[in-house]
């Protein structure tokens, strides 16, 4: 059946589940995988004793 009004791309990315399961994983990999590599280059070397 053809809807008679046209979906909002929003609406269409809600009602993709495999989207959103992709969305949900990547981003959060994605930023914690950033903050760990800047937490990396922003340590300062140990100090051997």
């Amino acid at each position: 059946m053809n809807d008679p009004e046209p979906k909002h791309p929003i609406q269409k990315l809600m009602d993709n589940p495999w989207l959103l399961l992709a969305l949900g994983v990547g981003i959060p990999f994605l930023s914690y995988t950033a903050w760990g590599w800047m937490e990396l280059i922003l340590l300062k070397p140990a100090q051997l004793p």
